[in-house]
């Protein structure tokens, strides 16, 4: 397989990713990587070069922040191995990282396609993680004849300086949702609910990693935040736990601001930006446009197959669901996110 395009997807998440890796997997010509940067993050980007068997490492080993999640009891339902478990649970082997989100996006056999992954993985030489990447997406992409690869992973504004470093000539698309909407959909999702309060643990102890993190800090940290820090903690510290809106609105302004100012710095052929509400309104000529920024070929069956999979409920369930004084006090933290984009 010869890449003729690398593209990554940044956004908030909660704003149709999901549903876009979907519709880009039933591309003839797309290898979609569903999550895979949120899986396998920095981690498998060191600097230098690395070993074949240090790469599969990167690979296998758990990620972390998922699997204490699944531990304590709180699955987020983008975890889609779990809904058809193979031979890695949670408790015992944990899941490895490739096969949590990622495989099972592309086969019903994930145990299968993860040890072919290992037999060729393991043994390729030393080489920089960029070319250890480029080689797996070839090894992914040859085996249905794909030739563009798209990876999708929600939450990923932040991470996309880095991958426009490690793959300078990738394209990216800045996919967003309507700010209250999206906020709304953050904060009902257990993934964002834990996002929100590990970045408050940030704030109160003012660290910039966990890894920095002393003893006496986490001491210093309320009975219900603290042990999140630990691999299983009670889901109810999450799930039942009330949150102020104006956080989540916050957090997508925050990464709204992120990807549009990214985006400024990209050479126009390298970036697109697309919004769920005009995908839900001319979903033909937007995802007519997104195949033509990733160099494939659009057919009536694809266009077909992908406006069956968008859901326009979504739109407006801000204002649907909410107060008008809870709407209103959630769009002034959206503001300034909801400026950006405008301005864009």
């Amino acid at each position: 397989m010869t890449l003729r395009s690398l593209t990554f997807v940044i956004g908030t998440g909660r704003s149709g990713s999901t549903a876009l890796s979907r519709i880009l997997n039933a591309h003839p010509d797309v290898l979609s990587l569903n999550e895979y940067m949120a899986s396998v993050g920095e981690a498998a980007f060191p600097e230098g070069r690395l070993s074949g068997a240090e790469f599969w490492d990167a690979l296998f080993r758990p990620t972390p922040y998922f699997a204490n999640m699944l531990r304590s009891g709180l699955p987020m339902p983008e975890f889609l191995y779990t809904r058809r478990p193979g031979r890695y649970t949670a408790e015992t082997t944990g899941i490895p990282a490739l096969s949590l989100m990622v495989l099972p996006h592309l086969t019903d056999d994930p145990d299968a396609l993860l040890d072919e992954i290992r037999t060729a993985v393991v043994d390729w030489p030393d080489r920089t993680a960029a070319e250890h990447h480029t080689a797996l997406f070839e090894l992914l992409g040859a085996r249905p004849g794909r030739t563009a690869v798209v990876e999708r992973s929600g939450y990923s504004t932040g991470w996309a300086p880095g991958l426009r470093e490690t793959f300078p000539h990738a394209k990216f698309v800045h996919l967003f949702r309507d700010g209250p909407d999206c906020a709304l959909s953050m904060s009902r999702h257990v993934g964002y609910r834990v996002i929100t309060l590990l970045r408050e643990i940030k704030e109160r102890t003012d660290v910039e990693s966990f890894g920095d993190l002393t003893q006496e800090q986490v001491r210093s940290l309320p009975p219900d935040l603290a042990p999140l820090l630990t691999d299983r903690f009670d889901p109810a510290l999450v799930r039942d736990r009330d949150f102020p809106l104006r956080r989540f609105g916050e957090l997508w302004s925050e990464l709204v601001i992120q990807g549009t100012e990214f985006l400024d710095g990209l050479p126009a052929d390298q970036r697109m930006t697309l919004s769920y509400e005009a995908l839900l309104d001319a979903p033909r000529q937007e995802l007519a446009r997104l195949a033509a920024f990733v160099e494939v070929d659009t057919s009536p069956q694809w266009l077909d197959g992908a406006c069956a999979q968008l859901d326009g409920s979504r739109r407006g369930s801000a204002a649907q669901q909410l107060t008008a004084t809870d709407l209103e006090d959630l769009r002034q933290s959206c503001a300034p996110g909801t400026r950006a984009v405008d301005s864009a």
